[in-house]
């Protein structure tokens, strides 16, 4: 089940950040969302969420356009993971993951033994089952990224968005993240767009990117982005250059 824009025109205020954009995000492939600071990465975000109504045009999730939606079945469809830091004390992780069943329990939010199930397994996709019962306020950043990640997989959306999931991380643990949503998108066959300002991440992991170049939406697999002229027009700036060979931006040296 996909994302697909169709003639989406999106603002911010008075600022028109997207005009005119058409494109699909396909199910098990992981999408990195790229762009300078302000272009709209996290409003594109929300409004797919639909947290967010400041656009035209169409944005159909899993063949039902969004507006058509009851919060239920946005509920069902979509996860969203925001750069939010949860540490509520003394809250363990597998109910902080339990969270995410909300849409499918009885009114007063009574777990099943399926639900009960489905949280353990979402705990294990992550490697987080060890820590089950472990407070998330003792938590590190990585590993509380991955319980907000279990409880997105909880929700059982077959679309998954991330906004920045990678901030705050050490580069190693930047890269086992976004190993870790690459398996879940093939694995799981989930459509999972994040945004990154990682460069060697979107590029090198992930399936397809999306760059944002005011208005315009560059949708391509990664590959074929690295080779193309997008990146480097977009963030090559006086004293700094995108270089292809190493998929990063490196710094020009200057006599």
């Amino acid at each position: 089940m996909s994302i697909r824009l169709n003639n989406l025109r999106l603002a911010y205020g008075e600022r028109v950040l997207l005009d005119s954009v058409s494109t699909d995000f396909a199910p098990g492939r992981l999408t990195a969302l790229i762009g300078r600071n302000g272009t709209g990465k996290s409003t594109l975000l929300r409004a797919i969420a639909g947290l967010n109504d400041q656009f035209t045009g169409q944005i159909i999730l899993a063949d039902r356009p969004l507006e058509e939606m009851t919060p239920l079945q946005r509920a069902t469809t979509v996860s969203f993971v925001t750069t939010d830091k949860i540490r509520i004390a003394n809250l363990p992780c597998e109910d902080a993951v339990a969270l995410g069943r909300a849409p499918y329990t009885n009114w007063i939010g009574r777990m099943q033994e399926a639900d009960r199930e489905i949280v353990a397994r979402s705990l294990e996709l992550v490697g987080m089952s060890d820590f089950a019962r472990k407070p998330m306020n003792t938590l590190s950043d990585g590993e509380c990224q991955r319980v907000l990640i279990a409880r997105a997989l909880a929700q059982d959306t077959p679309i998954i968005l991330l906004d920045e999931p990678t901030a705050f991380l050490d580069l190693p643990n930047r890269y086992m993240l976004a190993s870790l949503l690459g398996r879940l998108a093939h694995d799981e066959h989930k459509c999972i767009l994040f945004s990154t300002h990682d460069l060697d991440i979107a590029l090198g992991i992930c399936d397809g990117v999306a760059l944002i170049d005011t208005p315009r939406l560059h949708h391509l697999p990664a590959a074929e982005m690295a080779a193309s002229p997008h990146i480097g027009r977009l963030f090559s700036a006086e004293g700094v250059a995108f270089d292809p060979k190493t998929r990063n931006i490196r710094l020009i040296r200057t006599e």
